[in-house]
């Protein structure tokens, strides 16, 4: 038969038909640094809030429960998956969050026993057992973090070949967070809670949000390595930070603090209501 047989031709069509269909899905693959994850801590009894039969995610804000602003950011991001870590009165957080939001990419994770940040998040490790990508940790109690915001540490993260980035932000007040210590030249050293913080760090004023990206086997490698060795007896998610080489640790700093805000106490909560009312983005 000559090369121009029909039927070689059409053979020939199919096999490259094949190869092209092969490398535009190679292509388009989503790369590693491109799948996310988004865990939201929200297992918080919320002690100040003064209603304990209540979990504290679910404090209406303008009528709307916090934890809802924050899951409906993370849904924007489209992400792999959504892990809301709940534990106080879990029941009502997850028949909300079910009866409100019909996602499959939304799975829970339960923290049995109030231990830290940092063993609520080892709670989703099992969950995450094959996941190669970024997991973006938010926290269900800070109602008014922008999508634009989020992107901008994403890319931060990316585009740096970080293992972990975190979000920062200088408060005029920064009591009751932990405090971002840097090296003379700038440059990230550690994070130290306010109770266990020396009267120098104590004067730090930009603030630990408690809002980062982390590698996901960077993640749960370094959580294997804290301990809770402080005064709260807890196992802090910012020690993960102590076993991150500083290089492979990216900042990223804002400058609107209602933003990062997190709400623990009724007067804080009537703050951001007042913020929230006089904003474009409810």
């Amino acid at each position: 038969m000559g090369i121009t047989d029909t039927n070689f031709n059409k053979e020939t069509a199919r096999l490259r038909n094949e190869q092209l269909k092969e490398l535009a899905a190679e292509i388009n693959k989503p790369k590693e640094s491109d799948k996310l994850v988004v865990v939201i801590l929200a297992a918080g009894l919320g002690k100040r809030m003064k209603s304990p039969d209540k979990p504290k995610v679910m404090f209406e804000v303008l009528g709307k429960p916090m934890i809802d602003y924050v899951l409906e950011l993370a849904l924007k991001l489209n992400p792999e998956k959504i892990i809301p870590i709940v534990g106080h009165h879990k029941e009502k957080v997850i028949h909300h969050l079910n009866h409100k939001y019909s996602n499959n990419s939304i799975y829970y994770v339960v923290q049995e026993k109030q231990l830290g940040t940092g063993h609520a998040v080892m709670q989703a490790q099992e969950l995450l057992a094959g996941f190669s990508g970024n997991v973006l940790i938010l926290s269900g109690d800070v109602p008014m973090l922008s999508i634009e915001t989020l992107m901008s540490l994403i890319e931060t993260h990316i585009s740096g070949n970080f293992k972990a980035t975190l979000l920062t932000a200088h408060f005029s007040n920064p009591s009751g967070y932990g405090r971002i210590i840097r090296d003379k030249d700038g440059r990230f050293v550690k994070i130290v809670e306010e109770k266990d913080a020396t009267e120098e760090e104590k004067s730090v004023k930009e603030i630990n949000p408690a809002i980062y990206i982390v590698n996901s086997q960077t993640l749960f490698d370094s959580l294997k390595k804290i301990s809770p060795d402080n005064k709260q007896k807890e196992y802090y998610l910012t020690d993960i930070f102590l076993h991150i080489p500083s290089d492979k640790t990216g900042l990223l700093m804002i400058d609107n603090e209602l933003e990062v805000t997190g709400i623990n106490s009724v007067e804080q909560l009537r703050e951001i209501e007042i913020a929230l009312s006089n904003s474009d983005d409810i």
